[in-house]
């Protein structure tokens, strides 16, 4: 009889010896050695073929667009501006980039701990780069790919309701080790936000007591002294670019409604009459837009009404939105895209919430809720929509979302899930989840990334093959999306919430903007006999064998 190949397990390594699966990191500069990019001393430059498939009935046809992208390679000096400077979220973003920027390190219960930017994705995660000659993967920070803006490197200013200097509400905020804070204490007690826009009917009563700093006159007069905030913020620390961002109490919705905030023109006209249905989020985005700063949403509220998406369209300016995606809802749209992903199908998920912070205090009145309700309400419906083996059509999971405000706990927010599923032949399977999250230690990172992926995409542009003319993204900035609970998308382009689809749509555009083809978990070099002994010809193999043929 033929002799059969027969699979023998290898000789194992003592778990103290064994290596880990074979990867390598690039931490310093690199450079793209390839026909399809060109570098220039402005710029880099590179020839990009997206590919795609179009599905017309039961026919697929694959299609390539050839385009160029250009990114310019100078960042500048880049201002930005909080909207809710001396909140916890507000506070904690300028103490935590000073603390990097100054190298601090401070004393905790668990030991001496280094300042650092965990928990952002453009700081302190690492991108697949591809591999070396031996097959072993190679990464690179997420940082390294293209030229970017560093958060040490950022001017920090802004708005707030409440008058207390950064120092003072760093420490009312009780968001930082008390080490940290002492440390931090005597380069924040000098700053101090600027007079906000504050209309009560927008945010909980109970903020009154805070409003000692606020704008005088009508939402025109307040809406040009924000403009001249900008214009003197940007002079005065000689500032190539400014951004804004909203980390302000969640208003209530604003009711749209024709002639007051469904056209660019109504929207101004209704801020020179005052009109109610505008929010003080709403006359701070079109003063940035105004001004040409990118501006940023990160709470729920419906801050961009058709009027303002007008307006950013007319300027060719940014907007992005919104909300925060920092603990419950990332997880929730992790777990959803695998259960779903899994053929598991998910029919029941019901979260709740408690915490104590300022946030927290404010989303316990009912119409502040609403707005929180609505944008984590809506993160599963691409994925349920995926897949109609699971669904029928307009067919959802039961979805409850409860928020409660338990002062004692103040940021250290409690969030726990129940997803309940249908599996095979008529089983059931519940999960529950716990999770204990420091509610700014975990937004404040996000800030980082929204201001850095943000100023990057304002120096990208693409030419279409046979057009002379270069393009910007769209004003609605999409590709912010992983950062956001309700990604403000484009009219017309589909919402996508699942997680790591973002973010290999932000990694993929990095990618294309040095010509490098899209990153694939294919790797066919590592599973056919002749690739293999190719690469091991190279010198030591790549260490990823646990049995041998």
């Amino acid at each position: 009889p033929a002799s059969r190949c027969s699979c023998v397990s290898s000789t194992r390594t003592p778990a103290s010896k064994r290596k880990m699966s074979a990867t390598h990191s690039l931490e310093g500069s690199f450079t793209v050695e390839s026909d399809k990019c060109t570098y220039t001393a402005d710029s880099i430059i590179s020839d990009y073929t997206y590919e795609t498939t179009v599905v017309e009935g039961n026919v697929i046809k694959p299609v390539e667009t050839s385009m160029q992208f250009k990114t310019q390679r100078n960042v500048g000096k880049v201002g930005v501006m909080l909207v809710g400077l001396g909140g916890n979220n507000g506070s904690t973003c300028v103490a935590g980039a000073l603390a990097n920027k100054m190298g601090l390190t401070w004393d905790t219960k668990e030991g001496t701990q280094n300042a650092n930017y965990w928990g952002s994705m453009m700081m302190a995660s690492t991108v697949k780069l591809g591999n070396d000659p031996r097959g072993n993967a190679v990464f690179t920070p997420m940082s390294n790919v293209l030229p970017m803006l560093h958060p040490n490197d950022i001017v920090w200013g802004g708005w707030d309701i409440s008058s207390m200097n950064l120092g003072d509400a760093m420490k009312r905020s009780k968001v930082l080790d008390i080490d940290l804070q002492r440390k931090l204490y005597p380069h924040m007690k000098d700053m101090a936000p600027l007079p906000s826009a504050y209309f009560p009917d927008f945010i909980a009563a109970n903020q009154g007591e805070r409003a000692d700093n606020v704008l005088k006159g009508s939402k025109q007069e307040q809406m040009e002294q924000i403009r001249k905030d900008i214009r003197e913020f940007k002079a005065k620390n000689g500032l190539d670019d400014v951004i804004i961002l909203w980390t302000a109490n969640t208003e209530r919705f604003a009711s749209v409604e024709e002639g007051i905030n469904d056209t660019a023109e109504n929207l101004l006209e209704s801020i020179k009459r005052g009109e109610a249905e505008v929010s003080p989020s709403t006359v701070f985005a079109v003063a940035s837009i105004l001004e040409g700063s990118l501006y940023i949403n990160g709470s729920p509220q419906n801050t961009f009404v058709p009027g303002v998406l007008e307006l950013a369209r007319q300027h060719k300016v940014f907007v992005a939105g919104d909300d925060f995606k920092s603990g419950q809802t990332k997880m929730k749209s992790v777990l959803t895209d695998f259960l779903v992903s899994a053929g598991i199908k998910p029919v029941s998920i019901v979260s709740y919430n408690h915490l104590g912070n300022n946030d927290g205090m404010n989303l316990s009145a009912p119409s502040q809720f609403r707005s929180k309700e609505i944008s984590k309400s809506n993160v599963v419906d691409d994925m349920v929509a995926s897949n109609r083996i699971l669904f029928e059509e307009d067919e959802h999971p039961d979805h409850v979302v409860v928020i409660k405000y338990v002062p004692y706990v103040a940021d250290s927010k409690r969030a726990m899930d129940e997803y309940t599923s249908e599996i095979f032949m008529g089983g059931k399977n519940t999960i529950v989840m716990h999770n204990t999250c420091e509610d700014s230690l975990l937004a404040t990172p996000l800030i980082y990334d929204l201001v850095i992926l943000g100023e990057l995409c304002k120096r990208i542009s693409v030419k279409r093959e046979g057009e002379d003319k270069w393009e910007s993204f769209h004003p609605v900035l999409s590709l912010l999306s992983y950062m956001l609970k309700a990604p403000l998308v484009p009219s017309g382009a589909p919402v996508v919430n699942a997680l790591f689809t973002q973010r290999c749509a932000v990694i993929n555009v990095m990618r294309a903007c040095l010509g490098l083809a899209p990153d694939n978990h294919m790797t066919l070099e590592h599973k056919f006999e002749s690739t293999l002994a190719s690469m091991q010809n190279h010198g030591e193999p790549a260490h990823k064998k646990a049995r041998t043929c």
